[in-house]
């Protein structure tokens, strides 16, 4: 088996959740490469975090604060990026340009000109293996979607939605930290942050948005500072999109409402996306993460059925199918895709890869133009 050395840059919650997909490969049998991560960089080396990555990632064998000796490193061949996303364009293209292949966290640039210059950078160099992180596609019920999709199965596009929603940034006393700061969350706010999960569905269907109507809020606009007093929050909290969408093959167009939420009560961590069809219609929400809804129309009764998904999955796993599925699996299914694609593996489906580098440049084009659509509280067209 293929191993490919990997250096991961940023030890927060993601960084982490890579060491963990790693030591899991043998859940995916078929696989004819593997990850070794081998070096590790993040701002501050505190020794806890530091030694919980050298306890499970045991052939790590340099640690540095500084991402351009990680960089520098001929042992490292493969790059996972995990900054914030003011770090994305340089970070990103000094890897590519090091000639490391990459996986970087979305929103891929902080703004669409940062995302412009990596795509350029990703252009000059073809023999870097570059994509964006999109766990939501892998899980069972969005592949089965995929497949639908593929298949025209659900006729003619009523409409559809797709959002994010959680609460993290409810209670108003959380501390600030640097998503609620524009500087280096972007000024694209929730969206930046969410919008790409969110939106991996419809560009890997293939939809084209025409225009965007976007009402963005900052419903909270201080919390507590990190050195005492209180900081201002100067990004966009939640968005709400309503698009004008078509198939991307005929010219038939159809309402998309994309929504974004850091402030949502009730929820925690809910990815949905809903298909309405003029054959067949979809619901899925990461609530109840191993259920589609599905509702199939010949004319007669209309009744939405349920399924139990199971572990359906892209790439085989050795969890049988009748077992459940959680967003740990979605992420080792798509470390899976990646590592099976970098290795020349063909997709066993479209849906079956990670967000592609002109994937990035849709949904920047789509921030852009809700920004935009914001401040003039018109229509914009894309």
């Amino acid at each position: 088996m293929r191993t490919v050395r990997f250096g991961v840059i940023g030890c927060g919650v993601m960084g982490r959740e890579f060491v963990s997909a790693a030591a899991r490969w043998c859940h995916l049998p078929d696989m004819r490469v593997r990850p070794e991560i081998v070096a590790l960089c993040n701002r501050t080396l505190s020794p806890q975090r530091i030694d919980w990555f050298k306890a499970n990632a045991p052939r790590i064998r340099q640690v540095t604060d500084d991402w351009r000796n990680l960089l520098d490193n001929p042992d490292v061949e493969a790059v996972y990026a995990a900054v914030p996303h003011n770090a994305h364009q340089e970070v990103y293209c000094a890897a590519i340009s090091a000639g490391k292949h990459l996986l970087g966290e979305k929103p891929f640039g902080i703004d669409k000109e940062a995302n412009a210059a990596i795509l350029k950078t990703a252009a000059a160099y073809p023999g870097c293996f570059v994509r964006c992180v999109s766990q939501f596609l892998f899980i069972p019920a969005v592949q089965r979607i995929g497949r639908m999709l593929e298949e025209g199965a659900f006729g003619r596009i009523i409409e559809a939605n797709v959002g994010f929603l959680h609460s993290s940034d409810l209670n108003p006393s959380k501390p600030i930290n640097w998503k609620r700061t524009a500087a280096v969350n972007g000024q694209y706010g929730c969206m930046g942050d969410l919008g790409p999960h969110v939106m991996s569905v419809p560009i890997r269907a293939g939809w084209r948005i025409r225009t965007v109507r976007a009402v963005l809020s900052n419903i909270i606009k201080e919390r507590p500072g990190v050195a005492g007093g209180t900081a201002a929050c100067d990004t966009w909290d939640n968005a709400t999109l309503l698009c004008e969408a078509t198939d991307g093959v005929s010219d038939d167009v159809f309402p998309l409402t994309v929504r974004t939420q850091r402030i949502s009560p009730g929820q925690t961590n809910n990815w949905y996306v809903q298909i309405l069809g003029t054959r067949t219609s979809v619901r899925f929400s990461t609530r109840q993460i191993n259920t589609l809804e599905i509702l199939e129309y010949d004319g007669g009764e209309q009744s939405w059925r349920s399924i139990d998904m199971g572990h359906e999955v892209a790439y085989p796993s050795i969890t049988p199918r009748i077992h459940q599925f959680g967003l740990c699996d979605a992420l080792l299914q798509m470390w899976g895709a990646y590592l099976h694609e970098l290795d020349g593996g063909q997709l066993p489906t479209r849906f079956a890869g990670c967000a592609r580098p002109d994937e990035t440049a849709v949904f920047h084009k789509l921030f852009s133009g809700a920004l935009l659509s914001h401040a003039k509280s018109t229509s914009v067209h894309l």
